[in-house]
């Protein structure tokens, strides 16, 4: 079951460091850019994944086909996908060993989620941290540490 607790959400929040953005866009309009911006402002690393996008730059950041194509850790996917886009990444995210699975608000897929808990990974489903951050007191990403 997808972690709902505010407690349990705060701390995953607080350990997260470098995050994926899957289904960035390129047009300020598009929550999943003003949310990219949102969390850069916060102090996060956010790698942009999209398909169409892939090679260029996003808000200072290389944009990536795919999860597997990062080249380094990244501590939460953070889906912006249509539901039944959700399970392949999904199972990228387990293959990377990708601790948090975040599904924005809107992206439901319940047995992808299953399927991430069952492998270990913790799932936020059906909200956004632009608005879970400041509802629970996050303090900003503290770099140099």
């Amino acid at each position: 079951m997808p972690t709902t607790d505010a407690a349990t959400i705060r701390d995953l929040l607080c350990r997260v460091r470098t995050i994926a953005l899957v289904g960035a866009s390129d047009k300020p309009n598009r929550p999943s850019h003003d949310v990219m911006a949102y969390l850069q402002g916060r102090g996060y690393r956010v790698i942009p994944v999209s398909p169409r996008l892939a090679g260029g730059e996003l808000l200072g950041e290389r944009v990536y086909r795919s999860l597997a194509d990062i080249p380094e850790a990244v501590d939460m996917a953070d889906l912006f996908l249509a539901p039944g886009r959700v399970p392949p990444v999904v199972g990228e995210a387990i293959e990377r060993h990708i601790p948090v699975v975040w599904m924005q608000i809107g992206v439901i897929h319940p047995d992808a989620a299953e399927q991430a808990e069952q492998a270990g990974l913790t799932v936020v489903m059906d909200r956004c941290p632009r608005q879970e951050i400041p509802r629970l007191g996050v303090p900003p990403v503290q770099t140099g540490n």
